[in-house]
């Protein structure tokens, strides 16, 4: 079990990111949450197999349609509390 902190920036709020990111981390069984951030960002935990974090990753580089991703960043780190599902907060 793997566990990855990610932080995007750019036209990412108002435009169904988070509703994006939680559809498509349930479609490859991840678990975590996404939330936004206070600067404009959204911010999402992931954890799960690395292989489909590193895919979740790079959808999270496309985002929905609307979106305008203008950076992307993550870190792995130890896993301290599994989580069952996925949630938007």
């Amino acid at each position: 079990m793997k566990q990855a902190h990610v932080f995007i920036s750019g036209n990412v709020q108002g435009v169904g990111y988070r509703y994006f990111v939680k559809s498509n981390a349930r479609k490859l069984g991840l678990t975590g949450w996404v939330r936004n951030t206070e600067d404009g960002g959204v911010e999402v935990l992931l954890q799960g197999e690395e292989y489909l974090i590193e895919k979740m990753i790079a959808q999270c580089k496309e985002g929905p349609f609307l979106a305008e991703v203008e950076h992307i960043g993550f870190e792995w780190e130890e896993t301290e509390e599994l989580l069952e599902d996925f949630k938007i907060h």
